[in-house]
């Protein structure tokens, strides 16, 4: 027991380093060092006098010491990876940089993406892992499709070494409250710079064997290129790809959701009971043979025992195959899982499930201290954890007859789909609390996906990425290659037809808002005590222990209040506005590409996390992309009761939907449309809502974007105790207008046209009388937004003004009590947090 709570005190050490806004420094760790050396002295003058108490505060001070010791050496090793930084005066500035192709590269229509190692650079100050993206010539815009029209593009290959030149800038992600931190996740990837190609790169040489990890990114390379001519034309040919290789990349954004919904993600991605599925067959393959296998007369197992034999070479096919799957943080556990189960056979170790689920989770954060920044390294222990478990719950049979061959492999297959469905079911509370989602329908769905993908796709996959290398050196192989590939897919596409289906049912699954980290931390408890052997105290009250975080619900202001978030969408607008009862959403966001817009990135798990199942009402101020771009994701997966916009929706719909080759179904549109103008106005919960502006009537969705930005809807909310504005895209002549017909005042204020330098007229600065001004711009965008004279107006109007480039999402509270403005990276500071050159906070 004692091992186990110093693996604990081990694993918390390494927890709070990634919780901390700043790193500590050495006075901070040598007083704790100093201290616990103080009570270790104190330790051993009381263990004279009272030897009963010996135990108890040995096993204390060693949990203080290791938690101490794993947190000094996880900072070392952050300050490290700080230091490692791109230097400022390279910031968006062009660097030639001579590097190395350390990763798989995600190959698109009109573009590369890859990590490099960098071997070289001048100026000096490029760090030594950066993330390059290489673009084809010319812009096609936010409806070009992913997969449609290719660029040409020289083969990049891992071990390539290129010279180019690069723009680099440092990693920055949008910050939303419970929404996905970018920033933490390149962090913990190493990747300290983001680059994008100008001109016309150059190839140098190749060193494809310049390390374990290149050689296997590599051989990940050749065994995707062998597969592509097999499953490129097919509608599921990216999940073979993911399944052989890891490569998720080329998985569709709304396959994903199916998949998410149907509650089958876990099964599409390379997990450990495949690498344990596979390692398995081959060490039975090779114990099978060994003890019938002889040397000189005398059996292989004479020398070294069969058993032996085979643990050695299935752990040997689970490191490769780890390694072609990309060596992830469920990879990782996976195989040092098996070395220590496989370690402890052979020392003849004792190892209960609790002692190898410590072990190996020190391992792995020793190995790597940021994995447990990543969902998979807790939903995978936490699936093994189940296993384990489950495997207790059932016992073994007391009966000694045996069956048939069939008999024992249908057993055997019915025994792992059992165990994978008690994996589905126990996640589901952890899986809520992460993605603030429950499907509804996911054990039904798991009930026939789990043998088909384990048993069927699965190994047609990986026979599949086999022979497609083999055929290269034998022809003969191409025929057998596409039959595998037809009857992977095929089995793969008739599973998916019942899953679409239940998963596009309305009732296919349900949200979950994000609970308070006290009703998180009970619900953790109760999944341990859920998956805890029969008998133990408390265990039917796990369940009920889960039961407050997933059914919580956010206090909302009282009547006459509001809360206001500005979200971080980068250079567009999004804001959520919450009353008593109701939620209304002003603009959705930027459309980044045909497969991509902040509808589906920020909003609509914004939306979850809240618990919010509905908007009941949705206005869209005007008809440009970086406003209007996530309409059409937003309604496909949130139920709009009202819509008003300055310009005719349907209409608009219409059209993106011609652009993006997909139908909009009429079923997702908003139950009412009106027009936004001057005059309209109601109040929900006790506060009110105006229009101030168009005067006119709505223009087209197709008019000029000057005309779109004259006609932007203006919004007023008045509540009990404060109001605020949020004008659109309005410029210089609708401010003056509103301005000359005499605006009321508001204490908060969205900057007019993102901050543009035409905006925010003295007139209109002044009659506003804003405290705070909210700019929602990304960072060094091409507009230059926001001018620093607009800034500078509203500061010397007494604001304080709020940037999403610098500050993530900002929420306001309107109170009784007061009004309460908070930024998300400064609520959630974090150590590895980029921030702003050459821009310091108010």
């Amino acid at each position: 027991m004692r091992g186990r709570l110093v693996a604990v005190a081990m694993l918390c050490g390494a927890g709070l380093v990634q919780l901390l806004p700043s790193l500590p420094g050495l006075t901070v760790q040598a007083i704790f060092f100093g201290a616990l050396s103080v009570l270790t002295a104190l330790f051993c003058v009381l263990l004279r006098r009272k030897p009963a108490w010996s135990r108890a505060c040995a096993t204390v001070l060693l949990m203080l010491w290791a938690f101490g010791s794993t947190f000094t050496y996880v900072v070392l090793r952050a300050e490290s990876r700080l230091h490692d930084r791109l230097a400022l005066s390279n910031e968006n500035l062009v660097s030639r940089v001579e590097l190395r192709v350390a990763g798989l590269p995600r190959i698109k229509a009109r573009s590369r993406q890859f990590e490099a190692e960098v071997l070289s650079s001048r100026p000096s100050g490029v760090p030594s892992r950066i993330m390059v993206n290489w673009g084809a010539k010319g812009y096609a815009g936010p409806y070009a499709d992913e997969q449609g029209e290719v660029a040409h593009f020289p083969e990049i290959i891992p071990g390539q070494v290129w010279k180019m030149a690069l723009i680099l800038k440092t990693p920055h992600g949008a910050r939303n409250p419970h929404g996905f931190d970018y920033e933490a996740y390149v962090f913990a990837d190493g990747i300290r710079a983001v680059g994008r190609v100008r001109g016309n790169p150059r190839y140098l040489r190749d060193e494809g064997w310049a390390g374990l990890a290149v050689s296997a990114q590599r051989a990940r390379y050749y065994v995707r290129k062998a597969m592509l001519p097999f499953v490129e034309d097919k509608r599921y040919g990216a999940v073979l790809l993911a399944l052989t290789i890891g490569d998720q990349a080329s998985v569709s954004a709304n396959d994903w959701i199916i998949f998410n919904r149907s509650g089958i993600t876990h099964l599409v991605s390379i997990s450990g009971s495949h690498i344990t599925m596979i390692a398995a067959v081959g060490g039975l393959a090779v114990f099978w043979l060994w003890r019938r296998l002889r040397w000189r007369g005398v059996g292989l197992s004479e020398y070294i025992p069969a058993r032996m034999a085979a643990a050695v070479v299935a752990l040997t096919i689970a490191w490769l195959y780890c390694l072609l799957a990309g060596w992830g943080v469920p990879a990782r556990r996976t195989f040092l899982m098996l070395s220590v189960i496989g370690a402890a056979q052979f020392l003849r170790v004792p190892l209960s499930a609790s002692r190898l689920l410590s072990a190996v989770a020190v391992i792995v954060v020793l190995l790597d201290p940021w994995a447990l920044l990543a969902s998979g390294f807790w939903l995978s222990f936490g699936a093994v954890a189940i296993l384990l478990a489950s495997a207790a719950w059932w016992g073994r049979l007391l009966s000694k007859e045996r069956g048939s061959r069939y008999q024992t492999v249908c057993s055997a297959a019915m025994s792992i789909t059992c165990l994978q469905m008690a994996i589905t079911v126990g996640l589901m509370p952890a899986l809520a609390l992460i993605f603030h989602e429950v499907s509804i329908v996911s054990p039904l769905v798991n009930a026939y996906a789990i043998p088909i993908i384990s048993f069927i796709v699965t190994p047609l996959a990986l026979l599949l990425g086999l022979f497609a290398l083999l055929q290269v050196l034998v022809p003969a192989f191409v025929g057998f290659c596409f039959g595998i590939s037809w009857f992977a897919h095929t089995a793969f596409s008739v599973m998916m037809q019942p899953t679409v289906w239940l998963a596009e049912l309305p009732w296919a699954s349900f949200t979950v808002a994000a609970a308070p980290i006290s009703l998180t931390v009970l619900a953790l408890l109760g999944i341990v005590l859920a998956i805890a052997p029969y008998g133990f105290p408390l265990r039917s009250m796990g369940w009920l222990l889960m039961l407050p975080a997933l059914t919580w619900q956010p206090l909302r202001p009282a009547a006459g209040e509001w809360t206001l978030y500005a979200l971080d969408v980068g250079q567009g607008s999004a804001l959520v506005v919450q009353t008593a009862e109701h939620v209304l959403l002003f603009d959705s966001g930027l459309r980044h590409s045909a497969q991509s817009d902040q509808g589906m990135r920020t909003i609509v798990p914004f939306l979850r996390a809240l618990g919010e199942r509905k908007l009941d009402i949705m206005i869209v101020s005007h008809a440009d992309i970086d406003h209007a771009g996530g309409v059409r994701s937003v309604l496909e997966n949130t139920k709009v009761e009202q819509s008003f916009s300055s310009f005719p929706l349907g209409r608009y719909l219409s059209i993106e939907a011609g652009r993006l080759r997909q139908p909009f179904l009429q079923k997702n549109a908003p139950l009412a449309q009106s027009p936004c103008r001057y005059g309209t106005r109601w109040t929900m919960d006790g506060v009110t809502f105006s229009f101030l502006w168009p005067l006119k009537h709505n223009v087209s969705a197709q008019a000029g974007s000057k005309v779109r930005n004259a006609a932007s809807c203006v919004l007023r909310i008045q509540g009990a105790y404060h109001a605020a504005l949020l004008p659109g895209d309005i410029g210089k002549a609708e401010e003056v207008a509103l301005a000359d017909r005499g605006m009321q005042r508001v204490d908060v204020m969205v900057a007019p046209h993102h901050g543009s330098a035409k905006s925010s007229t003295p007139a209109f600065v002044s009659a506003s009388g804003a405290r705070h001004v909210l700019v929602q711009v990304g960072l060094m965008n091409r507009y230059g937004h926001p001018a620093s004279q607009t800034v500078a107006r509203w500061q010397r109007q007494g604001a304080k003004v709020w940037r999403s480039d610098r500050d993530g999402a900002v929420s306001v509270r309107s109170r009784q009590s007061g009004l309460v403005v908070q930024s998300e990276r400064q609520l959630q500071r974090r150590y590895w947090q980029h921030t702003m050159p050459n821009v310091t906070p108010q």
